[in-house]
């Protein structure tokens, strides 16, 4: 059913690209057929039996039946469950406004840090970095973040960021850092040891030994952006023959 969507598999495809997934009219008495369901990722939209692309980029697929548009994109459409490295922008009575790259700001409760009480409030003022979760990513409503997982432990998350340097990324290079079997990231802990906090808003914040490794794992991660595995380890290669 899906072989005319499995056919474009690593090709590029572009918005208005559309896929029709109609079954045979014939009914078999005997075989027991299900009807197969395609998840539809980033990228793709479902309307009735047609598929429909609404981003430009590569097409992936991951068995089963998962299918998504892989592009540079960096504009970032909160999501929920995420987690994003936001800047506290306003402190306005119980209530933090924070900036995570999107359209409008989020809200951030001062009870949604592990341990806060209505007594013991978080230390968090204006220009703070934190990373944290969404609970409420609707186009309708506010997006609204949290400190803490859902057992209620910051589990990672809060207020960071004293010493390192943030900056920007694509959305493409985040979900490569962020894969399990991330060569990238290895690579660069072998090359220098450092603290680094990937969001999916495309902000990495990386903190090293010293301030000299810090820009340069900076502009390392901003040039192997659009390089191919080969390219990046002849870049690392180089740099750590230099630095040695």
């Amino acid at each position: 059913m899906f072989s005319c969507l499995k056919d474009k598999v690593g090709e590029v495809l572009l918005p208005g690209d559309d896929f029709s997934f109609q079954t045979d009219d014939t009914i078999s008495l005997t075989d027991n057929v299900k009807p197969e369901k395609v998840v539809c990722g980033p990228g793709l939209r479902r309307s009735g039996d047609r598929l429909m692309v609404c981003k430009s980029g590569v097409l992936r697929h991951k068995q089963p039946n998962m299918f998504w548009i892989d592009s540079q994109q960096r504009r970032y459409v909160p999501a929920k469950g995420e987690t994003v490295i936001g800047i506290v922008m306003v402190k306005s009575g119980d209530v933090f406004k924070v900036d995570f790259g999107g359209s409008e700001q989020a809200s951030l409760s001062y009870l949604a840090f592990e341990g806060a009480t209505k007594r013991n409030r978080p230390n968090v003022q204006v220009g703070d970095l934190v990373f944290s979760q969404f609970v409420i990513a609707n186009k309708d409503m506010e997006p609204e973040l949290v400190c803490v997982d859902s057992s209620g432990r910051a589990n990672g998350m809060g207020v960071f960021g004293a010493g390192g340097l943030l900056f920007r990324v694509s959305l493409g290079l985040v979900r490569r850092l962020l894969s399990p079997h991330s060569t990238l990231r290895v690579e660069l802990q072998q090359l220098f040891p450092c603290e680094l906090v990937v969001g999916m808003n495309g902000r990495l914040w990386v903190k090293a030994s010293s301030i000299q490794q810090t820009l340069v794992i900076a502009n390392l991660l901003e040039s192997c952006e659009n390089m191919t595995a080969e390219q990046r380890r002849q870049l690392f290669r180089r740099v750590a023959q230099g630095a040695l």
